[in-house]
């Protein structure tokens, strides 16, 4: 069986605040340690009403000082959108703060929509320089050369472990050639979750942070006593799938009885497709889901998105969903 892992948004929900959303992830954090999950991961997105987790790494010092065990890291940081440097010495404090428990995954989108990135001011060429810049960055986190003027502090020497995080065959092919573990988002775009991972096998080089292919994939699972309260459930994932194409930023909404009359047919058609790897259900349903990925993905470990609106739900359905692969073939 896998390992499994947890991504986290930070959601903010109608009725609710920020604050309740960084809160609840750290406490999601600190039982789902309890419960064998092996990471806890942050996305950076920007610019987004319902997602709480902008300052990526200030949320992965909230939720690592509440835990004790369990690997905290960005899922990911969009590198295009920092300078190397910056980025090395807030991971080398976090794991000076954190030792051996920092992980560091890395993207090249920007996490957001344009008007955005210029907010951010983003060069919109800079995603063309994302190989060197994860290469500049694993030197700041290397030791130090000699004559070398300048180093991060924290940071140099602290070899925080680098992923390289994607939904296409461009991330695949960098994970492969710098020997680093690689991570699919099946989670919103499962299109070439086959290729990819063929491509990051086939090619992959090893490195000194690792000496063989590692995949994780990122899958959609709801568990929930029944396959009807789980598909339920669901439906606050996909009414905030469908605010996506109508360009609406609003905060997670409560489950409805009929998201057919929430969404237009095309609205799910597109939600579908992003969400086609997803698993909704009873344990048997859940179960039979993840065993079908597993098979198919071979994957090294399954990061888990839980995405609802009651946190309690949530809780639930991660302690159902870890106590469902603990009973699946080694």
């Amino acid at each position: 069986m896998p390992r499994l892992s947890i991504l986290e948004l930070g959601r903010v929900r109608e009725g609710g605040d920020i604050r309740t959303a960084l809160d609840e992830a750290r406490e999601l954090a600190r039982q789902a340690e309890d419960w064998g999950y092996e990471r806890f991961w942050i996305a950076e997105h920007h610019n987004m009403p319902s997602v709480s987790t902008a300052a990526t790494s200030l949320v992965i010092a909230h939720v690592a000082a509440g835990s004790t065990r369990i690997r905290v890291g960005a899922g990911g940081i969009m590198l295009p959108n920092h300078a190397p440097y910056v980025i090395a010495e807030q991971f080398g404090t976090l794991a000076t703060l954190f030792p051996g428990r920092i992980d560091l995954g890395l993207g090249r989108a920007p996490g957001t929509d344009q008007v955005t990135v210029r907010a951010l001011r983003r060069d919109p060429a800079s995603g063309d320089r994302f190989p060197q810049d994860v290469l500049e960055l694993q030197a700041w986190l290397g030791p130090t050369r000699p004559g070398q003027r300048v180093e991060a502090v924290p940071g140099a020497g602290t070899d925080v472990p680098l992923w390289i995080l994607g939904s296409s065959l461009f991330g695949a092919q960098l994970a492969a050639e710098l020997g680093l573990p690689y991570g699919f988002a099946s989670h919103f775009a499962p299109q070439m979750l086959d290729q990819a991972l063929a491509i990051y096998r086939s090619r992959f080089q090893p490195s000194a942070q690792l000496d063989r292919p590692y995949a994780l994939v990122g899958v959609n699972v709801i568990a929930a006593p029944t396959d009807e309260e789980a598909k339920f459930l669901a439906t606050s994932q996909q009414m905030s799938f469908a605010g996506i194409f109508r360009g609406a930023r609003e905060l997670t909404k409560p489950p409805v009885d009929d998201i057919e009359r929430y969404w237009t047919p095309q609205e799910k058609a597109q939600a579908s497709q992003m969400l086609a790897h997803s698993i909704y259900g009873s344990p048997d349903t859940v179960r039979e889901g993840l065993r079908a990925l597993i098979d198919r993905t071979q994957a090294d470990e399954l990061m888990i998105v839980s995405d609802m609106y009651d946190f309690g739900h949530r809780l639930r359905s991660f302690r159902m969903i870890s106590d469902i692969a603990a009973g699946l073939p080694a």
